[in-house]
């Protein structure tokens, strides 16, 4: 491998161990030339199936596209970095573990939802709003009954109720 400092094309591995989560090998390398360490990791390549987009198109699956919508639903919410990377990691891993060559882009739509409703409820209502395709405001309400009436007990305490309590669910 290349020294990124130097760019000298011979370094050795001083030490490998598995990163934390397992999922990965993590090499620190020493370069002969300038003495630089950095750090490598290394993942088993394996190949995502092809999405099917609802236009009946069809690409390759793109970790950083899914990266990048979870993370724009998540923009300034309290959400630990390492739960988001956690997230990605399980939804990543589900696809390609797939044995199917293709899979339609509304499937990851929704594991992607549901790992979100578990996150956050405000990242939820937000990827919904687009992935569902809102119309009105009637839309997001009937979406966050049906979200508060599903998840009851996962409330974060960190957040204010998406909607207000009404006096009349009391009577």
């Amino acid at each position: 491998m290349w020294c990124p400092f130097c760019n000298h094309t011979d370094t050795r591995v001083v030490d490998s161990r598995l990163t934390s989560d397992g999922f990965q090998i993590r090499r620190r390398r020493e370069c002969a030339e300038c003495g630089a360490r950095f750090n490598t990791y290394e993942t088993p390549a394996l190949k995502a199936p092809n999405l099917i987009k609802s236009d009946g198109s069809r690409e390759a699956f793109s970790e950083d596209k899914l990266r990048g919508g979870m993370l724009k639903a998540l923009e300034k919410r309290p959400v630990e970095t390492q739960e988001v990377e956690r997230s990605i990691r399980k939804l990543v891993r589900q696809i390609r573990t797939l044995e199917e060559p293709e899979i339609s882009s509304q499937q990851i739509g929704d594991w992607v939802a549901g790992e979100l409703a578990r996150l956050d409820q405000v990242a939820y209502v937000r990827f919904a709003s687009v992935y569902r395709r809102f119309e009105d405001v009637q839309a997001f309400r009937e979406e966050i009954e049906r979200l508060e009436r599903e998840h009851p007990g996962t409330i974060d305490r960190r957040q204010i109720s998406l909607l207000e309590e009404r006096a009349d669910k009391d009577d």
